[in-house]
Parts: structure tokens; C-alpha cells; sequence
């Protein structure tokens, strides 16, 4: 276990490494230069301009501010705005402030966004699913695999302002989204996000329910389950002990897969319903040609996916005793 999770760290900052020299270098094809921003475009003279630019630390080369940037995420750098610490994400280039801190201020709204979305559409698919299976071949079972078909071609972008429309605005049976920090109102914390947890897991909780069924169905074909059956067991134990335990294997490998979409959808959802979380940040930092804070909100997310795959690969011998790590 050891070596597989040391082997999977160093994959991880391999990965990290890549994704950050990417993203650097893709900035600069974007055709706007991020000191006028904060010069003024159309007032600025060019001495201005390249007085700016020092002072944004843009005015090196490409390469050179890639090393800076990297270096200052273990030893913190000095910049005109002030000292920034280790890990130092820099400046935004938008207000002069601690990238990093912007960061955390958004960070509860994403987090409550995707993990709530995360076990709303693992609760519900994982259910449908089981009743699905257990049922197979019943009016239940083809209304649930009918209803997932339908649901999982359906796209955030057009439910969404639907569901805000007529649950929110025209029959008012839930209160507007919004985000409300849970150590300050758990209730409101749960209304306001209510809404978009059921608009992001929409598609999800489609498609595993399907996925759940299919691998419950397959399970309950296998020689294990058959010779328990046999041997006189209870049908809720062979259905729970060897049948739903086995098919969970397949389950958690999509799950980690799905974690980087269901950032994406949450970036979708914070845009829908007006939440202010790291998918909007991100969107706001391309349009502003803001390189510090789309740095700092790429490799914060990447960094949440690569960690909790590590995690869901290490869970793999706790579901299956048969899977052997390294």
C-alpha cells in the first residue's frame, strides 16, 4: 500500500507540473495584454504600460516567469503589491490581491456545490439502481430505465433556468440559490443550494442508475452469488453481502473519472444561479486575461481531482478483497 501511494504522488506532481506549464503558456496565446487592465486601455502611454508590467512581473520572458511562479510556490516572492508567502500564487493582476485568498473565500461555495451535488446523485443512482435490479423485467424497472435514458441527454444549461423557473419563480416551492456559509445558518445553508444540487445531479444520478442496475444484474449472474444462493442464505444477504458489494468496483472507478465533469458542471451551475465559486472565478479570470488567479483556480482544482482519484484507488481493496495493491 505504501509504495502504491508514494508511486501515485509522484504521478500526481508529474500530472500538477504538466497541467500548470500548460496552462502558463496557453495564457500568452490570448491576444490582450493584462496591463491594460490595470493601466487603462486607451489613457495609458507606453511608458506607463512598461511601468506596469514590471510591476506585474510580465515584462520577463515566458519561461523565466514560469520558473518565478513555480519557485514561489515553496519559497514565496516579492512583488510591488507586497510580500507573498509560501505557497505564493501571486498577485491578481485584476485587484492586487493575494490570489490564494480570493481562492479560499470562493473555494466553501464550489466544495458544498460538488460534494452536495456528489451525494445527492450517488444516493439516488446507487437507490434506483438496486430497485431497478431487484425488480428486473417489472413495470418499475422499465419506467426507471426509461426515466434515466431521458434524463441523461438532458444538459445543465437548458434544465437549470427551467428548474429556476418554474420551482423558484412561478410556483416558489424553493427559495432563490444562494450560499450561505454552514457555520452560519445550516438550514439556509441547505435551502440555498437545495436547487442546484438537483440540477447538477440530474445527469449523474441517470446515469448511474443505469450503471448501478447493469452491474447489479451482472453480479447476480456470477458463481459466488449462485453457490450462496445454494447454500440457503438469506436473499437480502446475498443480495447486499456479495452481489451490491461486488458491483461497487466499477461504481467508484467512474465516480473518480466523473469528479473532473462534475467540476464542469459546477462551473455551469455558478453561472445559472448567480453562485460566486471557483468554476465563475475561473471563467472571470480568461475574460480577464487575470494569469495569477486562472493559475491559482487550475491547479486548486486539479490538485482536489488528483487527491481524491489516490483516495478512490485506495479504497478498491476495502470494497474487494480480491484487488491487491502493490
Amino acid at each position: 500500500m505504501l509504495r502504491f501511494i508514494l508511486r501515485r504522488t509522484l504521478g500526481a506532481i508529474a500530472i500538477l507540473l504538466v497541467i500548470s506549464a500548460v496552462t502558463f503558456f496557453l495564457f500568452y496565446a490570448i491576444p490582450r495584454n493584462p496591463a491594460l487592465l490595470a493601466c487603462g486601455k486607451g489613457v495609458c502611454t507606453q511608458e506607463q504600460l512598461a511601468v506596469v508590467e514590471h510591476n506585474l512581473g510580465i515584462d520577463k520572458p515566458v519561461p523565466q516567469q514560469y520558473i518565478e511562479y513555480m519557485a514561489g510556490l515553496f519559497t514565496g516572492r516579492d512583488f510591488p503589491a507586497g510580500s507573498c508567502p509560501a505557497p505564493c500564487l501571486g498577485f491578481s493582476f485584476r485587484d492586487n490581491r493575494p490570489v490564494l485568498d480570493t481562492i479560499l473565500d470562493r473555494l466553501p461555495t464550489t466544495v458544498s456545490l460538488t460534494v452536495g451535488g456528489a451525494l445527492v446523485f450517488l444516493v439516488l443512482g446507487l437507490a434506483f439502481g438496486m430497485l431497478a435490479a431487484a425488480r428486473r423485467g417489472t413495470l418499475l424497472d422499465k419506467t426507471m430505465s426509461s426515466t434515466s435514458l431521458v434524463l441523461s441527454s438532458m444538459q445543465i444549461y437548458f434544465l437549470g433556468p427551467l428548474a429556476l423557473a418554474v420551482l423558484v419563480h412561478n410556483t416558489q416551492l424553493l427559495p432563490q440559490p444562494q450560499y450561505v456559509p454552514i457555520s452560519e445558518d445550516p438550514w439556509g445553508w441547505f435551502q440555498g443550494l437545495l436547487l442546484p444540487w438537483l440540477v447538477l445531479s440530474t445527469i449523474f444520478t441517470a446515469n448511474y442508475t443505469r450503471m448501478s442496475r447493469a452491474t447489479l444484474i451482472e453480479q447476480l449472474q456470477e458463481d459466488h452469488v449462485r453457490t450462496a444462493k445454494a447454500k440457503g442464505m438469506a436473499p437480502r444477504t446475498v443480495f447486499f453481502r456479495y452481489a451490491w458489494r461486488g458491483s461497487l468496483i466499477p461504481i467508484v472507478t467512474i465516480f473518480g473519472i466523473d469528479l473532473g465533469a462534475l467540476f464542469g458542471g459546477a462551473m455551469i451551475t455558478e453561472y445559472t444561479f448567480s453562485l460566486h465559486g471557483l468554476g465563475r472565478l475561473a471563467v472571470e479570470s480568461v475574460t480577464q486575461s487575470n494569469l495569477p488567479m486562472l493559475m491559482g483556480v487550475m491547479l486548486f482544482a486539479a490538485l482536489m481531482i488528483v487527491l481524491f482519484n489516490i483516495v478512490i484507488d485506495a479504497c478498491y481493496a476495502l470494497i474487494d478483497p480480491r484487488v491487491r495493491l502493490d
